[in-house]
């Protein structure tokens, strides 16, 4: 036996292409071009069709029981019965396809949903462009000028609204018992109720967990501007969905917060926002000396001790009491929310002593409601902050710096109730 011989024997045995993929294959590189195969009218398209109309005989075959004209087909109780045309939007544009059907009208394809003029691949699409802020006007306009897809704007509507499920099994999921650190703020939007445009808070919790990774605990969407008692009924709503226990709050200035925080979860450790308190500080301060009391303001909460902070502030009254008298008093009315941080070290303050961390997740959001210059319901506004806060919480994979060490501090100070 020679050598060729013998390679030819041990060379593997290659499986057969599948004569339907071959078929394919054949009728794509017909095409004479790129813009030939990937046009609306092109190849590609019309062997979509053939595929889809494949996949529904065989649909209908496995739900007969039997191939097309098998003898035991005359007496099954149920025959094919003809098809019926359907217009199938897809993102090679308008699809026109035959669909098969029984005659006893069991048959419920699944390739192409009855009343479905979409395909999934489109709905995707439709989804991620409402979820980055596109209205539905500009959709219907995208989709048409990409693959001359004919799709209405309640069509989109219709599409985005597959998402409601999802948004109220998120909003109402169950929350874990414990959450170490929380913080707690609110973005404004535009809602067109009873014929007019009104400014309504939609209140935000991220919570922290006992892993450090941040998570969203809902949107909760007001009747007004920001307030305290609706505060409080988001409190009660975290309770009866399964939290237990808050060991710190970081919040801004709002008259009332810590009130409604105190009422829900009384152990509860409060802090105020420090860059709230300064941009409220500096407020009554005139432009030339803004540099000066901006840098006596800085020794309070930069101080290494709650004792040298307070020695701070009371240099702040004897420097400026007499010229900006509200400005200091704001400090000092406020001063046990304010000064909770230094109960606590360096990892602890830097990640409480103020509430970017949720106001960064509100840049976010506002990115996506921008082009919106109102919504139509609350329903249509928590549709798309569920969509993009998806799309947020997606890059969330990294735990809150140097959690461990955060972890091992908030178990010295309130070991207790974090094992329990």
């Amino acid at each position: 036996m020679t050598d060729q011989t013998t390679d030819q024997a041990n060379k593997p045995e290659v499986a057969h292409q599948n004569p339907d993929v071959e078929a394919i294959v054949e009728e794509l590189i017909k095409a004479k071009d790129l813009d030939e195969l990937l046009s609306p009218e092109g190849v590609l398209k019309q062997v979509l069709g053939q595929t889809l109309e494949k996949m529904l005989e065989g649909e209908l075959t496995e739900h007969l029981g039997y191939e097309p004209y098998e003898a035991k087909g005359r007496n099954s109780g149920n025959n094919r019965n003809g098809s019926y045309s359907r217009t199938v939007q897809t993102s090679n544009g308008e699809l026109s396809i035959d669909v098969p059907r029984d005659r006893n009208g069991e048959f419920e394809p699944q390739a192409v949903r009855k009343y479905e003029t979409a395909s999934n691949e489109l709905e995707d699409k439709v989804i991620a462009m409402y979820a980055k802020g596109m209205t539905t006007r500009d959709i219907q306009a995208m989709l048409y000028d990409l693959y001359g897809a004919n799709v209405s704007a309640s069509m989109v509507s219709t599409i985005t609204d597959k998402v409601w499920p999802l948004v109220e099994e998120w909003q109402n999921r169950p929350l874990e018992a414990i959450y170490p650190i929380v913080f707690m703020d609110a973005i404004h939007i535009k809602i067109r109720q009873d014929h007019q445009v009104q400014s309504v808070a939609v209140y935000v919790v991220l919570g922290i967990t006992h892993e450090g990774k941040r998570d969203i605990l809902g949107h909760w969407i007001g009747d007004g501007e920001e307030g305290a008692h609706f505060w409080l009924a988001v409190l009660n709503d975290l309770k009866m969905r399964g939290v237990q226990d808050i060991f710190i709050a970081s919040v801004d200035g709002l008259t009332g917060f810590s009130e409604a925080i105190e009422t829900a979860f009384p152990k509860a450790r409060v802090q105020r926002c420090i860059i709230h308190q300064i941009r409220n500080s500096l407020k009554f301060v005139s432009h030339k000396d803004r540099k000066a009391f901006a840098k006596d303001m800085r020794a309070i909460y930069q101080a290494p001790t709650r004792e040298a902070g307070e020695r701070a502030l009371r240099k702040l009254r004897e420097d400026w009491g007499g010229q900006y008298l509200p400005s200091v008093e704001s400090w000092e009315n406020n001063w046990e929310e304010l000064a909770t941080f230094f109960d606590f070290g360096p990892e602890i303050r830097r990640v409480i002593y103020t509430t970017n961390g949720i106001e960064n997740y509100h840049r976010q959001l506002r990115k996506v409601t921008k082009n919106r210059g109102s919504f139509p319901s609350a329903e249509a506004a928590r549709k798309l902050l569920f969509l993009a806060h998806r799309d947020i919480e997606a890059k969330w994979s990294q735990s809150i710096f140097k959690w461990t060490a955060i972890l091992n501090e908030l178990a010295i100070h309130f070991g207790d109730r974090l094992n329990g």
